[in-house]
């Protein structure tokens, strides 16, 4: 780490097991280091919690980064901003409270080749692929500033990269990887996901395709989601280690209780159970059926209902697997229009419109919300080019029309008691009772809220399954009355802690915080000639 000026210094951090020690320079920007990834997650996220809650419980002042993501998991920060969703939970994993500092630059993709750009907390336009090339040069001082300012204020800050850097295409433009490691001068660590395979090659190639400068700042490994005896690992990563110069800092084992706050799309199954249902308390399971749009968007909200025992949740894409569920919840969009298209396109609004015909409950969320409603306008082509006014699925006595500003809220006063809102769409009329105070639609069996988050809510949530169950007929089904959502998610963050602390060489990672890549690394060939930048 280069000397700014002043003396060096020692901070004393308390640990459990040992003292830790982090060097600091009086004056200069302190610790830093980005978590990459061989491919999309490979488990950047979780490792990046993992690393803020082990340093944070020994009393080190780390904040979590990620200069750019991708994703519509989002939530709103007590700032007045949005960010991802992975990043409030890293920010939990730190004990602090989400600020738009933590994700600069998110991208919230709407279409196949579009994306909304939200910058520090705020929509900035969409762009295409091809278009936001020509943006990336003021977002990288954007980013760089931004992280900047964090590392003059934490001791820590451990950065997320976005995708893999093995990604030499887009390198030019690169905000999040190797980009930023030779902007912000940060030492990086690449997490691989062996339940995929070839993790071994993963990481090899993901080195050996990098020029010389980006291989420099390449550290070491780690691998991730290991299911068996780690020893039988060792020729392999000595092996590595022979080829690259370069050790594996720890093999992280598969963790079954780890589920929540999945931050990639890809780790979330067209057709599957969410989560780790508990048997029922009571005779009988509630089936929740959650329609998988195309642009789902906080499909995180149905994770507090897979909390509850009893409770089994899936996701579905298809009208037949709503035949046997007790509760059809239609969750948030980014294109709604198009989303509603498709849900009619795929037979799903027919199932719907059925279910709750037949006095089954029916549930809508933001986007879902809307689609349960009469009609939908979007005049300024805020989701749907051109423009769009289309007839909605009738359930609810609802019209939403489309704004051109986001509307962004979290909860002031009682109710509700935790969410908050991230919606282009107004309801400029609704001739059905609140379900909340003075918010969302109560129709009987079909209900909607524009608030995300609010399943998280332990009192609202049961009191609405005892009503869902008695709804669809499931007399058997009890509520149980201790589910803590709040504690579920704290465990999973300590878990996450304690797998760092007991699977990691956590003394070479604090010594590649503190004093950045080895000089001297080994430069990897692959036989690629001239320059991937």
């Amino acid at each position: 780490m280069p000397t700014v000026g002043g003396a060096a210094a020692t901070v004393p951090v308390t640990s459990g097991r040992r003292p830790v020690i982090l060097t600091r320079v009086s004056g200069e920007l302190t610790g830093a280091l980005l978590v990459a990834g061989t491919t999309s997650d490979a488990g950047k996220s979780a490792l990046v919690a993992g690393l803020c809650r082990w340093l944070a419980r020994r009393g080190v002042r780390v904040a979590p980064f990620k200069a750019q993501n991708m994703s519509n998991n989002s939530v709103v920060t007590a700032d007045g901003g949005e960010i991802g969703r992975a990043q409030a939970m890293q920010a939990q994993a730190c004990g602090l409270q989400p600020r738009v500092a933590f994700n600069p630059v998110l991208l919230k993709p709407s279409g196949e080749r579009t994306s909304q750009v939200v910058v520090l907390g705020q929509p900035d336009g969409q762009v295409s692929a091809r278009s936001y090339r020509d943006r990336t040069a003021a977002l990288r001082e954007v980013v760089t500033a931004t992280l900047a300012r964090l590392r003059e204020e934490f001791d820590v800050v451990v950065c997320e990269g976005a995708g893999s850097p093995a990604e030499i295409n887009l390198r030019g433009t690169d905000l999040a990887n190797m980009g930023l490691a030779q902007a912000a001068d940060l030492p990086v660590v690449v997490v691989g996901d062996i339940d995929r395979g070839g993790v071994l090659a993963h990481l090899f190639g993901t080195v050996a395709v990098l020029d010389p400068a980006d291989q420099a700042r390449i550290t070491g490994f780690v691998i991730n989601k290991f299911r068996g005896d780690p020893a039988l690992l060792t020729p392999g990563l000595d092996r590595l280690r022979a080829l690259t110069g370069r050790p594996t800092f720890g093999v992280l084992p598969w963790a079954e209780r780890l589920w929540l706050d999945a931050e990639d799309s890809l780790s979330a199954v067209a057709d599957g159970l969410i989560g780790r249902p508990a048997p029922p308390h009571g005779s009988a399971w509630l089936r929740v059926a959650v329609v998988r749009l195309p642009r789902i968007s906080n499909s995180t909200d149905a994770e507090a209902l897979a909390c509850e025992p009893g409770v089994a949740v899936r996701y579905v894409t298809e009208p037949s697997r709503l035949l046997d569920a007790d509760v059809v919840v239609v969750p948030g969009s980014k294109a709604t229009v198009s989303d509603l298209a498709w849900l009619r396109a795929s037979g799903l609004a027919d199932a719907v419109v059925a279910h709750a015909a037949a006095g089954k409950p029916v549930l809508g969320i933001c986007g879902g919300y809307q689609m349960l409603g009469r009609r939908i306008a979007d005049p300024l082509g805020v989701e749907a080019p051109g423009g769009a006014d289309v007839t909605g699925l009738g359930l609810l006595d609802l019209e939403v029309e489309f704004a051109a500003d986001k509307y962004l809220a979290r909860p002031s006063g009682t109710e509700p008691r935790s969410g908050y809102q991230i919606h282009h769409g107004r309801v400029v009329r609704s001739g059905d009772p609140f379900l909340l105070a003075d918010e969302g639609s109560d129709a009987g069996v079909v209900l909607g809220t524009h608030w995300h988050g609010l399943l998280e809510d332990d009192a609202f949530r049961r009191t609405l399954l005892e009503r869902l169950a008695v709804q669809a007929g499931r007399t058997g089904f009890r509520v149980a009355p201790d589910t803590s959502f709040a504690a579920e998610r704290t465990a999973q963050l300590d878990l996450l802690g304690d797998l760092v602390e007991t699977h990691l060489d956590t003394k070479a990672i604090e010594h590649v915080i503190s004093h950045g890549p080895r000089v001297g690394l080994p430069v990897v060939s692959c036989g690629l000639a001239g320059s991937n930048g």
